[in-house]
């Protein structure tokens, strides 16, 4: 994997760059929607190229490890194979899918051991095992196993996490060197900077994981309950430190806002489940802000969805896809899927062009404000 540097905006630290894979390049700032099963709930994969112009998607090692299982993912080839998409993907560790298991999991220094969530069948996550599981699936980037402990976590249990995160990492990597890829084709392994919301730990973390010389880095445990200024803060202390000619990935965030703050800091990857969850609960993501396609303000409202988004958005009117929602049609959850994903992908890609004009942090005052709003 490759990452070229293109454009650095002079009145903040948003940068524009191209991320070379053995399944296609990605322009960054890039969102990547989240497929935790191999699927992208509810858009099929001709959507996400033609509709939403997604250029990478991520799997779930948790999910796919349980469901279908190694063995399948084995005997089809990887991932790509199995589900047919040819662009890259992005898989995470299950970390995070895993410490979520609170009362069915037992934390230690060899791993974690967890109950499935489908069967409660007991399982255990190692490092190495995380590795070779990735491995199996086949992504283009991997993500080391780190703990994500709470956001609330005080400063002694933080500390301990990020110890043992460490040394997980070290041992992932160990693990990576001595593995080969199964398909013929380059993996990358990223690691994750942890710390919670503590400046020193997070600088610590920063540093531990820029002197590994990984293709690219990320960030993790964040948007889990901190405020969002600290979370800025906390990207700050961060991207000061990790290279600057290596993509800085930004984990489960976020809303459009938390987007265009974190680009403007120097974040050049995204995924969150938001636009796919939000849309089949009826929210709309915008320029102009939120919709809510229940309310009945939308009933007579015949113009598009959104004149300026994808076909999908054209062709279909707001009072439309208001009665899908009202008649609890299965359509209505994924054109709104389909919209947000279109959206955010739309709205990195404006990102992206303010950043080459030199006008970056001028069109980010000017959007701001409307994109929270309710209307």
């Amino acid at each position: 994997m490759t990452f070229e540097l293109q454009c650095t905006d002079k009145a903040s630290d948003a940068r524009t760059g191209l991320i070379t894979t053995a399944h296609g390049q990605i322009k960054t700032p890039i969102f990547m929607p989240v497929g935790t099963v191999g699927t992208v709930k509810g858009v099929h994969f001709s959507e996400l190229v033609n509709q939403v112009k997604a250029q990478i998607i991520l799997g779930n090692t948790y999910h796919l490890y349980l469901r279908p299982g190694l063995e399948v993912l084995r005997a089809a080839g990887g991932l790509h194979r199995f589900n047919g998409w040819n662009r890259p993907i992005l898989t995470d560790s299950g970390g995070f899918q895993v410490f979520s298991l609170t009362g069915i999991r037992k934390l230690s220094e060899e791993g974690c051991e967890f109950r499935s969530h489908i069967d409660g069948s007991k399982h255990v996550f190692t490092p190495e095992n995380v590795m070779d599981t990735e491995r199996i699936i086949g992504a283009d980037i991997m993500m080391a196993l780190d703990e994500c402990p709470p956001g609330k976590s005080d400063y002694e249990y933080a500390k301990r996490s990020l110890g043992m995160t460490q040394r997980w990492l070290d041992r992932c990597i160990k693990r990576f060197n001595e593995t080969e890829p199964l398909y013929g084709y380059h993996q990358s392994l990223f690691p994750i900077v942890q710390g919670c919301t503590y400046r020193d730990l997070r600088a610590d973390a920063a540093k531990f994981v820029a002197d590994k010389g990984a293709d690219g880095n990320a960030i993790g445990g964040l948007a889990v309950g901190e405020p969002t200024e600290i979370m800025y803060e906390m990207i700050e202390v961060v991207n000061g430190i990790l290279p600057k000619d290596k993509p800085r990935y930004l984990m489960g965030v976020g809303t459009p806002q938390n987007l265009l703050e974190a680009i403007e800091r120097g974040v050049d990857m995204f995924d969150c489940v938001m636009p796919t969850r939000n849309g089949r609960n009826a929210m709309l993501f915008s320029y102009e802000g939120t919709m809510n396609m229940r309310n009945k303000k939308w009933e007579m409202d015949f113009s598009p969805v959104d004149a300026n988004g994808c076909e999908i958005d054209r062709l279909t009117t707001k009072a439309y896809l208001h009665h899908l929602f009202k008649a609890g049609e299965l359509l209505a959850m994924q054109i709104a899927s389909i919209h947000n994903l279109a959206f955010y992908l739309r709205f990195v890609t404006d990102a992206r062009m303010h950043i080459e004009q030199g006008d970056f942090v001028q069109w980010k005052a000017s959007v701001i404000g409307q994109l929270g709003r309710r209307i």
